[in-house]
């Protein structure tokens, strides 16, 4: 089952899949979800496969998310293909929440986006020392998806700051927050992935885990918590942004600025759906909100204007429309929500 951008192989009774575009950060294309889709499937069907194991190839990180470049060249033509690779990339990400067998994933290095819609839902996620995990969509004039409004409305106000802000934490904030289990540290992964590939049992693998998982001081989100709760408290993006610009601390002051950034659309449209997440009974309510969300965004201004910036040029200063939180009606935002009537992805694990 090999191909060039997914590595797929049997190791003793587990099932290995790893992602092989280490140039692009192993950023995900439509080919590589369904890949994986065929990948995990097959080895959850297998009796005698007793794990899945999921790694990233080279140096600089597990899965910086999509392919937003190829977004931006589509920008005036035929979007068709980021439809598909939405539906089939949230489905997958639905698949991994409900894998049956120990699904151990390493996020070590860079994790971003869809790499969070690949790891976060997993039931056994190491990070290490390297780990740098975001959900930065509001940067780029898009909103959390691969179910991450599901992951950031339960971690409360930590989870509003993340989704608003963009911000990248450490392994320790990745554990508090909930996107993480175990932290392991990265000279030693060489050693736990051999020891998961001779196991025998589901059982052996979690020891494995156990052995080598070490714990760690509280990071910057544990540490700010106070702040933090009231974020969650906020009723909208203008009271969170009051809420820091009222609290006084250094960190307060450096996230208002962070969200203040970012794009107001997104901002508004994100603030919505983890409105909603919170209410949500399961992750694939929360994707097929992202969903519709995703493609109510594909005539926006805002998000080719926040790759542009981001990835083509390289421009500090995105140049949003609106350019201010008061100037983005309800309108607007509710007309994003809805989506374009897209076909919408199934769940038929659910």
């Amino acid at each position: 089952m090999d191909c060039k951008e997914l590595l797929v192989a049997r190791e003793g009774r587990i099932g290995r899949i790893r992602l092989n575009r280490p140039n692009a950060l192993n950023s995900l294309t439509l080919n590589m979800v369904r890949d994986f889709t065929r990948a995990l499937a097959e080895f959850v069907r297998e009796p005698d496969v007793v794990a899945i194991l999921v790694t990233g190839e080279g140096e600089r990180g597990f899965c910086a998310g999509g392919d937003i470049r190829k977004l931006y060249e589509l920008r005036d033509g035929d979007k068709s293909y980021y439809r598909d690779f939405w539906r089939e990339e949230y489905q997958l990400n639905a698949m991994i929440a409900a894998c049956s067998k120990p699904y151990v994933v390493i996020m070590d290095g860079l994790v971003m986006g869809g790499g969070v819609g690949l790891s976060a839902h997993g039931n056994c996620r190491i990070v290490t020392e390297r780990t740098r995990l975001a959900m930065p969509e509001t940067s780029i004039g898009f909103v959390p998806d691969v179910g991450g409004t599901w992951l950031l409305a339960q971690a409360a106000g930590a989870g509003v700051y993340m989704g608003l802000s963009g911000a990248t934490v450490s392994a320790a904030d990745a554990i508090h927050a909930g996107f993480a289990d175990h932290f392991v540290y990265s000279h030693q992964l060489g050693e736990l992935i051999r020891q998961v590939a001779g196991a025998h049992t589901a059982q052996d693998v979690a020891a494995v885990l156990q052995y080598f998982s070490r714990r760690l001081e509280p990071g910057e989100l544990a540490q700010n918590r106070a702040t933090l709760r009231k974020l969650a408290k906020s009723k909208n993006v203008e009271e969170a942004l009051a809420a820091l610009l009222g609290d006084g601390s250094d960190f307060a002051r450096s996230a208002a600025k962070a969200i203040a950034r970012n794009s107001p659309t997104s901002l508004k449209a994100t603030y919505a759906l983890l409105q909603r997440a919170r209410d949500a009974r399961s992750l694939e309510q929360c994707l097929t909100n992202e969903y519709r969300a995703a493609c109510g965004l594909l005539e926006s201004h805002d998000l080719y204007e926040g790759i542009r910036a981001a990835i083509v040029d390289k421009d500090p200063a995105p140049k949003w429309r609106p350019a201010t939180l008061e100037e983005v009606d309800e309108a607007s935002v509710r007309k994003i929500l809805a989506g374009d009537g897209s076909s919408e992805p199934l769940f038929p694990f659910a």
